[in-house]
């Protein structure tokens, strides 16, 4: 028989003795079951996964259920960053055990059981100390973090503060909006303009009427830059600017248009997509065909 770990909140401990542990799904291809580890002779190595799953809130703390699966249960085995690549390995519990066990380096190994495990399979529940275990990546420890928009997780533990203090220099914290006004000057350059509307992109809102005349900026590469900057706003007005957009000479703004108009799923932004439709650009004909696409159920 097979021994691992599964670690879930101390709230769950009746229920599961009574029940075992409920099938989940893991996300990436809406396979269901139970991701646990082997029980090795290393305790920290074996509750490695306890200072990442702790940092997604418990209630009431963790506790570790072993459970005994019969050596020949089918089970999914790899590094968690295969998940998504679907690469982990289908083969029986005891050869999951054993390949784990042969590695120099298990952290961040998972084994993934494709179904509900019983009550009857569950050896023991105790409570999981607090301290252990890697949190973001293994050896993330004394290594500088990233802010950069792929790497961050907006509203976890500290997470503003750490961008406050480690800011990215293209994915921000962005300036003030004072700040950013204050750039918007006659004689700015398009350079400048750009680099002001980057920082704009960064936020949910933003003043419109403020940046509503640079649909009329004759470099098409700012206008551009601004179909992007306000597409993901929710400020009242953002529509009407794109509308104005929708009209621009430059095939190259129209195409970003069609892009942003997929940030306004609403009956306004379809009859803009349903404009851009017919353009006599490919580009932007093609662009539409993929926005519906993705929007099909």
């Amino acid at each position: 028989m097979a021994m691992f770990v599964h670690l879930t909140s101390a709230a769950d401990e009746r229920r599961v003795r009574r029940a075992g542990l409920r099938a989940a799904s893991r996300g990436q291809d809406g396979a269901r079951g139970v991701h646990c580890f082997p029980v090795l002779p290393s305790y920290t190595l074996t509750h490695q996964w306890l200072g990442e799953i702790a940092r997604f809130g418990t209630r009431g703390g963790l506790v570790a259920v072993q459970v005994r699966l019969d050596d020949a249960q089918p089970v999914l085995v790899g590094h968690y960053r295969d998940r998504a690549r679907g690469a982990q390995a289908a083969v029986p519990a005891a050869e999951a055990v054993r390949r784990v066990a042969a590695l120099d380096d298990p952290r961040g190994w998972e084994v993934f059981v494709p179904r509900a495990v019983r009550a009857a399979e569950i050896h023991r529940i105790r409570r999981a100390p607090r301290a252990l275990g890697w949190r973001h990546v293994p050896d993330a420890h004394g290594s500088r973090p990233c802010t950069c928009c792929g790497c961050r997780q907006p509203g976890t533990y500290g997470s503003r503060r750490l961008r406050t203090r480690l800011p990215h220099p293209l994915d921000g914290p962005p300036p003030p909006v004072p700040a950013l006004l204050a750039r918007l000057s006659a004689d700015a350059d398009s350079a400048s303009l750009k680099d002001t509307l980057h920082w704009f992109g960064l936020r949910r809102r933003g003043p419109v009427p403020a940046l509503a005349p640079l649909a009329d900026h004759p470099d098409p590469e700012v206008r551009e830059a601004l179909v992007s900057a306000v597409s993901g706003w929710s400020t009242p007005g953002t529509l009407d600017l794109l509308a104005a957009l929708a009209r621009d000479p430059s095939p190259d703004v129209r195409e970003s248009l069609v892009w942003a108009l997929s940030h306004h799923p609403g009956p306004r932004g379809a009859f803009l997509l349903d404009s851009l439709a017919a353009d006599p650009s490919p580009a932007v004909r093609e662009a539409v065909a993929l926005v519906r696409e993705d929007e099909e159920p």
